[in-house]
């Protein structure tokens, strides 16, 4: 399976409406509700890029996000961080740890489309070049 997109979301109502709203712009989605599980899936599927949730049971988003660009297999996946931690110490944190992307919850639909569009563009620009 080519994966497009991997959604790391432990709420099922937001991780269920992430997977049908990306999924019906085409893109090919999978999703994980916990932690422990982001890196496990990234490994075995290596998504053109990630929607990561900070507050999740087991490793936090952040904890992930580190994880990821400390190794030099996955740190080019580019990650989105969506979260109910909106406050600017939190997008600062995200920021400084890589992340490409943050929007806070609760988030606009067409605001979510244009940030993974953005991403996955800049993704296979990257492939391109490389």
């Amino acid at each position: 399976m080519n994966l497009d997109i991997l959604i790391a979301e432990d709420e099922p109502t937001i991780r269920e409406t992430l997977r049908f709203l990306l999924a019906h712009q085409g893109w090919q989605v999978d999703t994980v509700s916990d932690g422990d599980s982001v890196m496990r899936a990234v490994r075995s599927h290596r998504p053109g890029m990630i929607v990561l949730d900070v507050m999740m049971p087991g490793r936090s988003g952040f904890d992930i996000l580190r994880a990821l660009r400390t190794d030099v297999e996955l740190a080019d996946i580019p990650v989105l961080i969506l979260t109910a931690r909106g406050q600017s110490h939190d997008r600062q944190l995200a920021c400084e740890l890589g992340a490409d992307g943050f929007i806070s919850k609760p988030f606009a639909n067409d605001l979510l489309i244009q940030e993974v569009s953005r991403l996955l563009s800049l993704r296979r620009l990257g492939n391109m070049v490389s």
